[in-house]
């Protein structure tokens, strides 16, 4: 296992426990685990994103970069720049011991001056990428272009005005879906980020609706053409860099799709933040999107309650997570997506260790989430009580409504008469939130009973 850039870090990530303070250890997380019958590797299928972490220095709109990323450095060839920055990022995967990482085109191969440039550098790269998967047994969740970076894309790649541009952009991602397809990557994501408008002052809202809808069939064609397997995520945001994006949030993209008969072509890759940003709760889209039959993926991150813009923190809470993963789990779980770590450190955060220091938390985080959602999942209350409050929907009357038995003036009548006559019923909404936070406390419990540590003994020196 190579030393070359984390060389604090002298092997893979072991587990610890809850009574270790090892900063440089897994408190939570153990990949073999069974939980519900299933490894909590494979429940998880964790991910690393090699934007925010390899390809980013540290900036920000009033500062230059602030880490030590020698790979960044300007000076080198682009060339050597793209093998140094995949060694570090093979090492850290190896040594984190993630199954999975994600990438857009860009973050590994620059442009070069011309499109037959670009392309030979990426190819190289990819090559690259091939045999560092090799040796490391890391595997793709998805990969996707960077439609966003280049001032071309500035109003939009799929909805610009200019059709070349937006015949640039089908090139970039027919590139790209070819490179994920020989990775054996698992998913293509499309994330618009530049797909919406600054102002409606010299904006064609239908023009760029119809642009859109045309890419996107694009694409869904391309992936059949070629033969790949994977899922079509599309990622919603509300806005930011875009003052609005069309893929807003899983309502909106439902919406979309089902209005250009692209449902069943894509699924969603849903990221805490953007959800937060669009005025839900994580929990909402997931479960949105699981309603609607759109889940595919995650982009785990976290915001700043204070701020309004995509901070995209590590995730720390149990509590907000461990829902999402009910969710989840109770859905049946992955099909082919994951949880990717979409996050970057924050500024002050230097060392290339706080790399491993802020995946360790963010992972031992979402292990500990789902051990509340099997938790939940288990004692069946949660389930128990749901059903209940709809138990109306399987009797007489409510079969008659769904089926179209059961006309206004039917019902009306029956209201009239007396017949219908209901009373409210309590939603009990505080004693499920006391079942949520039970499982959250009792996880603890669990904990020390799986180790053999006596529950009353815990914290002792």
């Amino acid at each position: 296992m190579s030393d070359a850039f984390f060389s604090e870090v002298t092997g893979r990530i072991p587990y610890a426990g809850l009574d270790s303070t090892d900063p440089l250890a897994f408190k939570v997380y153990q990949p073999d685990r069974l939980v519900l019958g299933k490894r909590m590797e494979d429940h998880l299928r964790v991910a690393v994103c090699l934007w925010h972490s390899f390809n980013w220095p540290g900036s920000d709109v009033f500062g230059v970069g602030t880490f030590d990323r020698p790979w960044l450095d300007a000076r080198l060839d682009p060339l050597v720049a793209a093998r140094a920055k995949l060694d570090a990022a093979f090492e850290f995967l190896a040594k984190l011991g993630v199954p999975y990482f994600c990438f857009h085109d860009r973050d590994v191969a620059p442009e070069g001056k011309t499109w037959a440039d670009t392309q030979r550098t990426l190819e190289t790269v990819i090559d690259q990428i091939a045999g560092r998967m090799e040796q490391t047994g890391v595997r793709l969740l998805w990969g996707t272009a960077n439609l966003f970076s280049h001032p071309r894309y500035a109003a939009g790649a799929a909805t610009n005005p200019d059709p070349e541009v937006v015949a640039v952009a089908a090139a970039q991602v027919r590139s790209m879906l070819d490179a994920t397809k020989r990775l054996g990557g698992e998913n293509y994501v499309l994330w618009g980020g530049r797909e919406g408008y600054e102002t409606l002052l010299n904006t064609d809202l239908a023009q760029e609706e119809t642009q859109h809808a045309r890419f996107l069939a694009m694409v869904a064609e391309h992936k059949h053409r070629i033969g790949f397997k994977g899922m079509l995520l599309i990622e919603p945001k509300p806005q930011e860099p875009t003052k609005h994006q069309y893929d807003y949030d899983v309502a909106t993209v439902r919406g979309f799709l089902e209005r250009h008969d692209l449902a069943g072509e894509f699924r969603l890759n849903l990221e805490a933040n953007h959800a937060t940003l669009a005025g839900h709760s994580f929990h909402h889209e997931v479960a949105a999107a699981i309603a609607a039959g759109l889940f595919g993926s995650i982009d785990a991150n976290r915001g700043d309650y204070q701020n309004g813009w995509d901070t995209d923190q590590f995730p720390n809470s149990v509590d907000e997570l461990a829902l999402a993963l009910y969710e989840i789990v109770r859905s049946g779980g992955f099909g082919s997506g994951g949880f990717n770590l979409d996050t970057k450190l924050r500024r002050q955060s230097l060392d290339r260790t706080d790399l491993f220091h802020a995946h360790i938390g963010a992972i031992d985080t979402l292990a500990r989430s789902l051990l509340v959602a099997a938790a939940l999942i288990e004692d069946g209350e949660l389930e128990r009580l749901r059903a209940e409050r709809y138990v109306g929907w399987s009797g007489d009357l409510g079969r008659s409504i769904l089926k179209g038995d059961a006309a206004l003036e039917l019902l009306s009548v029956r209201v009239l008469s007396g017949d219908i006559d209901p009373r409210p019923v309590s939603g009990r909404q505080e004693m499920l939130e006391n079942v949520v936070n039970r499982a959250i406390w009792s996880v603890d419990r669990a904990e020390l009973a799986a180790i053999g540590t006596p529950v009353g003994a815990a914290g002792r020196g």
